[in-house]
């Protein structure tokens, strides 16, 4: 077995059975004790069976002779027919969900996130799946120990924020894939039993980067980067009501 991290780039090859067999093997194991992402690697697995199902029939029609690629070449340009335009997204489609298996779901025509966006989607992944969790939303609860763990999971200095001041306990965290690899997750919740998730990792692009709001449905949060290192803190409400408490934790930060 290697050491090296379970990423939602193994995820989604598990899904499309890409994986080699030693790597698969881990994949599984990794599942076998992360029930809550194995849930939703279950659903990406429905969700691509589903597509396949539906597709089957249209992908199993002959290809149109105005896609045959000679044809294409030699004219120019393409010629399309209802059934061409039919066979030609069936066509797309199916390979999306051959190459990219559950990524095809999130949304064929988004670009892949990047920088500090790509942290912020990653904090609110985190968030959806870990704070609704009541039976083990976290993996650690002492300080000391998770905060030697993440460290040397990311392979820098990571400090844990206290917001004691601001009226929410440290509940505990714990290494999260993404994927741009290892990122450490805290949980914190106050006297209403409302939770906040703080995600940090290393950034390969946007090192330095401003403060930044981003929402959902039922949540929001901001995302930064300093000196390498991204910071997302996302909680229930609005994005503004969240600007002290990621004030004070890019405060705490700085002092690492």
């Amino acid at each position: 077995m290697s050491n090296r991290p379970i990423s939602e780039d193994d995820l989604h090859a598990y899904v499309d059975h890409a994986l080699e067999p030693e790597r698969r093997a881990e994949v599984a194991a990794y599942l076998e004790s992360h029930p809550d992402v194995a849930n939703r690697v279950a659903s990406f697995s429905d969700q691509r069976s589903l597509l396949r199902s539906a597709l089957a029939p249209i992908a199993e029609e002959p290809l149109p002779p105005q896609l045959n690629l000679s044809r294409i070449i030699e004219n120019k340009r393409r010629r399309s027919t209802a059934s061409s335009f039919r066979w030609a997204i069936a066509a797309m489609l199916m390979l999306a969900i051959g190459g990219v298996g559950g990524w095809a779901v999130r949304g064929a025509t988004d670009g892949p996130a990047s920088g500090v966006a790509a942290l912020a989607q990653e904090a609110s992944d985190s968030y959806k799946v870990y704070a609704s969790d009541h039976t083990r939303p976290v993996e650690l609860r002492d300080s000391t120990e998770l905060a030697a763990w993440v460290s040397s999971r990311l392979h820098q200095p990571v400090k844990l924020p206290d917001l004691s001041k601001s009226g929410y306990r440290f509940m505990g965290g714990r290494v999260v894939p993404t994927a741009h690899g290892p990122a450490a997750m805290f949980m914190y919740d106050d006297d209403r039993g409302d939770r906040l998730v703080v995600l940090t990792r290393p950034m390969t692009s946007d090192q330095n980067a401003p403060m930044a709001p981003h929402s959902g449905s039922d949540f929001a949060g901001f995302s930064w980067a300093d000196g390498g290192l991204g910071y997302s803190v996302v909680g229930p409400g609005a994005a503004e009501q969240l600007r002290p408490l990621a004030n004070e934790i890019r405060k705490q930060a700085q002092t690492i």
